[in-house]
């Protein structure tokens, strides 16, 4: 899987001058609608098909502040799965230095009943747990 990329915009800065907080949350966000794409089964086709994944843990360890005009790059790899559940890790970088790690963890659901992947969904579970193990 490519890491995603990112460029810092103006917006995204407080007074200081670099990323707000919060922020990172939604590059996370960013990066992982990017895997599942790369991944070929995109939250396009999973909604499409009546699930959805929502962030039910997050953790973000800020190392190094980023500043509008940035590239930030972003790994997303799979840290955790269960039956329901899984958990990603994020290594985010500016030129080759770890400005955040962070974490999410997401559940599936349809109908707003939690499901289990690997019987409802094969082929992604499949996807999946290769890129895991």
């Amino acid at each position: 899987m490519q890491p995603y990329k990112h460029i810092v915009k103006y917006y995204e800065c407080d007074r200081m001058g670099i990323v707000h907080h919060s922020n990172y949350v939604r590059f996370m966000e960013e990066a992982r609608v990017d895997w599942m794409d790369q991944l070929g089964y995109g939250f396009d086709r999973m909604e499409a098909e009546g699930i959805v994944s929502p962030v039910i843990a997050i953790s973000c360890n800020y190392k190094s502040p980023c500043t509008f005009k940035d590239i930030v790059s972003i790994e997303v790899k799979v840290s955790g799965m269960t039956a329901v559940r899984i958990s990603f890790d994020y290594t985010m970088t500016v030129n080759n230095k770890v400005v955040c790690l962070a974490t999410s963890t997401h559940c599936f659901l349809e109908d707003g009943r939690p499901i289990v992947v690997e019987q409802r969904f094969p082929e992604l579970y499949s996807r999946i747990k290769e890129l895991y193990n």
